[in-house]
């Protein structure tokens, strides 16, 4: 084989090969990062969607565009990209198969931060725990407990079951249940937990609260107390009303009954235990 020969037969149609591929390759780059920035834009301009929803949306975006863009340029090279596709897309169906829960996990993460159930700083009782919210990652949720552990749940267990957002309303209201005697007054039970309600200033007006008797129990009679106060101020009012309602029950002479139980013992003669005996 002469020179000439090699140049026309397989450098010069390589060289083409080449550079058309090199060329594709090139402009599809410079076309992806345009509508990346164009999409994220976009996205961002929803405002809608948490940004590390966005962040994961453009990785997985230009991931998938770039791999368009490989294969275009391998179609150039004269690469059989029709064998490539498939055999990309047996080992997609593997490895999803493979991470069947993490991908359930990461489905479910990404409904989160669609959909916002509960945001960060939220008090949230989901996926068998109650805490706040401090990160929604794609895979897992991080909640912060009362007595300040860190307890992460993975999504599915989450987005599954119901969702209980403590601090999705700005008010809400306080259930108490205060019970008396029989011999009490229930006049004056009632005028002490309707003047301890109004005095304290954190409960609003609207709705105005319930004060009811609201059942004759089995050893009490029984004052539902329901008055509405800032989501913020929940806890506090509840266990300080409890504990002026007891101060101020003692102070009137109003007792608080509690479940008793009498016990009869009954002793027989000695003339029917001898007879008995004999």
């Amino acid at each position: 084989m002469d020179f000439n020969s090699l140049i026309q037969d397989y450098a010069l149609p390589w060289s083409i090969k080449i550079g058309a591929a090199l060329l594709v390759f090139i402009v599809g780059k410079f076309l992806i990062s345009i509508v990346l920035k164009l999409v994220k834009k976009g996205l961002i301009r929803a405002g809608k969607l948490d940004e590390m929803l966005i962040n994961f949306i453009m990785s997985i975006s230009g991931a998938v565009l770039l791999l368009v863009v490989i294969i275009a340029a391998l179609d150039q090279l004269g690469v059989d990209t029709t064998s490539l596709v498939a055999l990309i897309g047996a080992a997609g169906l593997a490895v999803g198969l493979a991470l069947k829960d993490s991908m359930q996990d990461f489905a479910s993460g990404v409904m989160i931060l669609v959909f916002k159930p509960f945001k960060t700083g939220d008090f949230v009782e989901a996926g068998g725990v109650s805490g706040v919210a401090e990160k929604v990652q794609l895979f897992t949720t991080t909640f912060r407990t009362g007595d300040n552990k860190e307890i992460i749940v993975p999504n599915s267990s989450i987005y599954s079951g119901s969702i209980t957002n403590y601090s999705a309303r700005d008010t809400r209201r306080v259930d108490m249940v205060f019970g008396i005697s029989y011999d009490d007054d229930i006049r004056l039970a009632k005028q002490i937990l309707e003047r301890l309600v109004s005095e304290d200033e954190r409960i609003l007006p609207e709705p105005a609260p319930v004060i009811a008797l609201s059942e004759l129990g089995a050893s009490s009679v029984d004052f539902i107390v329901r008055p509405w106060v800032n989501s913020g101020d929940y806890w506090k009012v509840k266990w300080e009303m409890n504990e002026k309602v007891k101060q101020a029950f003692d102070d009137a002479g109003v007792s608080i009954p509690y479940p008793q139980m009498d016990v009869h013992l009954h002793t027989e003669s000695a003339a029917v235990s001898e007879g008995e005996k004999n």
